[in-house]
């Protein structure tokens, strides 16, 4: 009987600390709980986002976008979460391309940061479309970190590289996100600053394109002047 009252008692005890921790962990992860709160905090805000959960990173977007209008045209895995990359359905003219970060919680999915751009420059001027998204204060991502499509098939590489510190180069990734599309990315350190350069090979590693960043906000497209030649 004391054995088995022990069991009893033991059992219980693991109940009840699950229960605690499933607590603790919606309180931290509901939309508007503590998590909600310090992202708030990190942007400045005197409001508390209620950012909702999704059952899969696709619908964690969608939901705090509260927008159906993009099409997602790539996940890329990173840690603890994924990069969602959307662009707008049945644009003719022009580019767009989005970026959202979302984190794995053991309630679901749940959007952490983001942003996008869309031109109105005609595209086959262009070899590179670029952005930069800055890192958050006080909250983990994958971030910094530039991203962008590839316009000009004749690129086969991108290279990053920082000019203060010279050696700090980066490759950045080419992902086939479709027939005729090519997005592209690239981490950088926590401490990249500007300028930094960005350049397009061939497949001969011979540079296209290049330009200097001076602007840590700056967003745009260089120019192909293969094109125009």
């Amino acid at each position: 009987m004391k054995t088995t009252r022990r069991w009893g008692i033991a059992a219980g005890v693991i109940l009840a600390s699950v229960a605690v921790l499933y607590l603790l962990l919606y309180m931290y992860e509901r939309p508007g709980g503590w998590s909600d709160q310090r992202m708030s905090h990190s942007l400045g805000l005197k409001q508390t986002l209620q950012i909702p959960l999704g059952a899969s990173p696709e619908e964690a977007v969608e939901l705090f976008r509260h927008s159906d209008s993009m099409t997602v045209i790539h996940q890329e895995p990173v840690a603890r979460g994924k990069l969602v990359f959307l662009a707008r359905a049945g644009r003719q003219e022009g580019s767009d391309l989005q970026v959202e970060y979302v984190r794995k919680t053991w309630l679901g999915w749940k959007w952490v940061w983001g942003a996008g751009y869309g031109m109105s420059k005609d595209p086959s001027a262009s070899a590179i479309n670029y952005m930069r998204v800055p890192e958050l204060e006080q909250i983990s991502t994958p971030f910094p970190m530039l991203f962008g499509e590839v316009l000009d098939p004749s690129i086969q590489h991108i290279v990053v590289q920082q000019k203060e510190a010279g050696i700090d180069k980066s490759e950045a990734k080419l992902i086939q996100a479709g027939p005729g599309r090519t997005i592209w990315l690239a981490f950088q350190p926590a401490t990249a600053g500007v300028p930094f350069e960005i350049e397009g090979l061939d497949e001969n590693r011979e540079i296209i394109v290049s330009k200097v960043i001076t602007d840590i906000r700056d967003s745009g497209s260089i120019d192909s002047t293969r094109r125009m030649q």
